[in-house]
C-alpha cells in the first residue's frame, strides 16, 4: 500500500507583532487558537475533524503547548498533540512531522506550524548545584555542550560578515530592501493573516532611510568578537553588522492544515499545494545561520532537483541580512524570486512560529503570482547548527 500523499488544504498566520507589543499580554494558546480556528473556518472544515495539532514553540519552557492550544481552540480531546522545539527550525520541522502523521496512517487531517508569545516567555535560571547557592538566571539555554563551539548568535554572524567579506553597505541595502518590500505588500499579506486583537498586520516593517541606516552604530563592538576576530575588525570596520540586519524578536503564530486525498475527498476540502519534500540537517554550531543553505541543498538533492532556479518563489526566514545575503550567493538564487514580499528580517523574528510564517507566505506567494505546477521552497536556520527545508508545488 503507497503512503497517503500530503496536500495542503489551507494556511493562515497571525501578523507579527514586536515584543512587548500589541501582543504583550497573550500567551502562546491566546495567540495561536484564534489564528487556528480563522484557519478551519476558511477551509470550512469543522474542528472535530481535526485528528492531530503539531506545534513548534521555542520559548515555552516545558508542558505541552499544543495540547494547550487544541483545548483553547476547541479541537477534540481525543486530537493528539505533539510539542516540537528546535528553536527557529521548529515550525518547519512540525509541519515536516505531521507528514509523517498522514504518511504512516496514524491521522489523515492536521494541523501544523508554530505559535510564540515571546513577550510571556518564563523568566530561566539555573537551579543551584550547591546548598547556598543562588539560582542564576540566563536569557538562553545552551546549544552545544562545549561553550568554544557555541557562540551568541549575533556574534557568530558578525564574525561570519568579516570572514566572508559581506560588507556593511550590502547588509544595510539588503535591509532596506526587505522592509520596503514588507511595508509596500501589506494589502497583500493581509490576506493570509487572521486578526488577533485586532491586529491586521505586521507590525515590524518600518520606513528606512539608508544612509540614516548607515550611520547607525555597529551592532556588536570589536572587543566583543573576541580574540583575532577583533583584530580583523579592526582592519576591516566596513564589514560590520548593524542594528537593523538583525530580525528583531516578536510574537506571532502560523498555521496549515494538511490532510490526505481521501480525506480531502469526504471533507470536501480543496488543496491548493502538494507537500513535495523536506530535509531536516545539522551543520557546524559555531556559523549556525549557514544551515539554511545546507537544508535546503539537501532537500532539492532528494526531490531531484539540481538548479534553484527551478522554483517560481523562495521564502527565507533570514534572521540576519548578512544570512540572507549568503543565501542568495551560494544557491546562485535570483533575489526577485526571494522574499518578495519582505523576509523575517522585516516582520520579526517569532522564535518557534518564523518558519512557518515563512511557509505561509511562500504558499501565499504561489497562490497569488503563480500558476499551477510552479515549485516552491522555504528554508530556515536555528540555534545550534541546525538547519530545515522544505519544497512545495502549487496545484
Amino acid at each position: 500500500m503507497s503512503a497517503p500523499s500530503a496536500l495542503i488544504a489551507g494556511w493562515a498566520r497571525s501578523a507579527v507583532v514586536p515584543h512587548a507589543g500589541a501582543f504583550g499580554q497573550l500567551a502562546a494558546h491566546e495567540i495561536g487558537a484564534p489564528v487556528l480556528q480563522g484557519l478551519l473556518e476558511r477551509a470550512g472544515l469543522p474542528a472535530a475533524a481535526v485528528d492531530a495539532l503539531v506545534v513548534g514553540n521555542a520559548l515555552g519552557a516545558g508542558g505541552n503547548p499544543a495540547r494547550m492550544l487544541a483545548l483553547a481552540a476547541g479541537l477534540p480531546e481525543a486530537c493528539a498533540t505533539y510539542s516540537v522545539d528546535t528553536q527557529c527550525c521548529a515550525g518547519l520541522d512540525a509541519v515536516t512531522l505531521a507528514v509523517g502523521l498522514l504518511a504512516s496512517g496514524q491521522a489523515s487531517v492536521v494541523v501544523a506550524g508554530g505559535v510564540e508569545a515571546w513577550s510571556r516567555a518564563p523568566i530561566r535560571q539555573h537551579r543551584p548545584r550547591h546548598p547556598g547557592e543562588a539560582a542564576i538566571a540566563y536569557e538562553r539555554p545552551a546549544f552545544a555542550p562545549d561553550p568554544k563551539r557555541d557562540p551568541d548568535m549575533l556574534v557568530s554572524a558578525a564574525r561570519y560578515a568579516l570572514q566572508a567579506a559581506w560588507t556593511r553597505d550590502q547588509q544595510d541595502r539588503y535591509t532596506v530592501q526587505s522592509h520596503a518590500l514588507a511595508r509596500a505588500h501589506m494589502a497583500n499579506a493581509a490576506s493570509e493573516i487572521v486578526p488577533v486583537v485586532g491586529v491586521t498586520h505586521d507590525l515590524g516593517p518600518r520606513s528606512l532611510d539608508l544612509a540614516r541606516v548607515a550611520r547607525m552604530p555597529a551592532a556588536v563592538k570589536a572587543r566583543d568578537l573576541g580574540g583575532e576576530w577583533a583584530a580583523m575588525q579592526a582592519r576591516h570596520p566596513d564589514r560590520s553588522v548593524g542594528p537593523l540586519g538583525i530580525s528583531g524578536k516578536a510574537d506571532g503564530a502560523a498555521w496549515v492544515l494538511l490532510a490526505s486525498a481521501d480525506a480531502c475527498d469526504r471533507l470536501g476540502l480543496k488543496p491548493q499545494a502538494r507537500w513535495l519534500t523536506s530535509a531536516s540537517v545539522g551543520t557546524a554550531p559555531e556559523t549556525p545561520l549557514l544551515a539554511a543553505e545546507v537544508a535546503a541543498r539537501a532537500a532539492m538533492a532528494r526531490s531531484g532537483l539540481g538548479d534553484a532556479g527551478t522554483f517560481a518563489a523562495v521564502e527565507l526566514h533570514d534572521a540576519f541580512a548578512v544570512q540572507g545575503l549568503s543565501f542568495l550567493h551560494a544557491l546562485s538564487l535570483d533575489p526577485q524570486r526571494v522574499n518578495r514580499r519582505g523576509g523575517g528580517l522585516a516582520r520579526g523574528h517569532p522564535i518557534g512560529a518564523s518558519a512557518a510564517v515563512a511557509l505561509v507566505r511562500l504558499l501565499a506567494d504561489l497562490v497569488l503570482d503563480g500558476v499551477a505546477g510552479d515549485l516552491g521552497m522555504t528554508a530556515v536556520a536555528g540555534a545550534g547548527g541546525i538547519g530545515a527545508a522544505a519544497i512545495v508545488q502549487r496545484l
